[in-house]
């Protein structure tokens, strides 16, 4: 099935007038314009294509890359607004629809925004949205405390900025914790921080807990976790304690618990070590 709005592998048909023909395995065919015909080419040849909507609303092949695909989300600019909507130019002849039903706030020409593609049900047509809180959902979460993600940045808030998680999810990034430069749109990684009882979720751009160690200092935090957070393993323990529990040498564990300390995510006892 040729999935529109996205790229397809598809078989080289037949040749006509106005292009080639292209059809998957399903034996459904969609035409290929003579522009973007490759110069040499054999019937039966595979061909990567993206395939949309034309002018006139009949299925179409390109080799042009669009900026954004179907199902994803991406900062776009407004390249004209009318009585139908706001019109996105995304790399494509024919600009893409944002019907005025789903632009949060009317949209503006010349302006940025971030947008949604998807095909929308009703008519067939790939259009996009930039009520983006309708194609995200916190309520059954497919990330963890501690795990890299990808972040798109979306808004910009008196908290901090709000971010897209692994295009499924709403995050957000306070304000006091953001050490570099970002803009609304802006492609990332981070690092999931903490996730709250109703599903809210922080991300921290800079890595957290043991990512952000070194190795011995790694490996002593992993251990803290698995143990409820103490180790009865101090700077007068035995080396041999020490080797049996944490594989490491005792210089190597006091410099791991040196980082650790200095990073303020240990306490020092008397008896051993306490995660804060």
């Amino acid at each position: 099935m040729i999935r529109l709005g996205d790229y397809n592998t598809l078989e080289i048909l037949r040749d006509t007038s106005v292009g080639v023909f292209l059809g998957d395995k399903e034996g459904t065919d969609i035409l290929l314009p003579n522009k973007y015909v490759p110069k040499t080419y054999e019937i039966g040849d595979e061909i990567s294509v993206f395939c949309y909507l034309d002018h006139d609303e009949r299925p179409v092949a390109t080799t042009l890359t669009p900026y954004t695909i179907r199902d994803n989300f991406q900062l776009l600019k407004v390249a004209e607004v009318n009585n139908i909507g706001a019109f996105l130019d995304w790399g494509l002849e024919k600009h893409l629809l944002v019907p005025f039903r789903e632009q949060r706030t009317k949209m503006q020409e010349g302006q940025w925004y971030v947008v949604y593609c998807y095909l929308d049900d009703k008519s067939q047509r790939l259009v996009a949205s930039n009520k983006l809180d309708k194609f995200i959902s916190n309520e059954d979460l497919t990330v963890k405390v501690l795990d890299e993600v990808s972040l798109i940045v979306t808004r910009s808030t008196d908290l901090g900025w709000e971010v897209i998680i692994n295009n499924r999810h709403k995050g957000l990034v306070y304000l006091n914790e953001v050490y570099k430069k970002i803009a609304i749109g802006d492609k990332i990684k981070g690092f999931v921080k903490n996730i709250r009882p109703d599903h809210k979720i922080d991300i921290s751009l800079q890595a957290i807990g043991y990512q952000s160690l070194e190795p011995a200092a790694n490996t002593i935090y992993q251990k803290l976790v698995a143990e409820g957070g103490f180790l009865a393993l101090h700077d007068k323990s035995d080396p041999e304690d020490i080797k049996n529990q944490l594989e490491m040498s005792k210089k190597v564990f006091k410099k791991g618990v040196g980082t650790l300390y200095r990073e303020r995510k240990i306490e020092i006892k008397e008896n051993g070590i306490k995660l804060i």
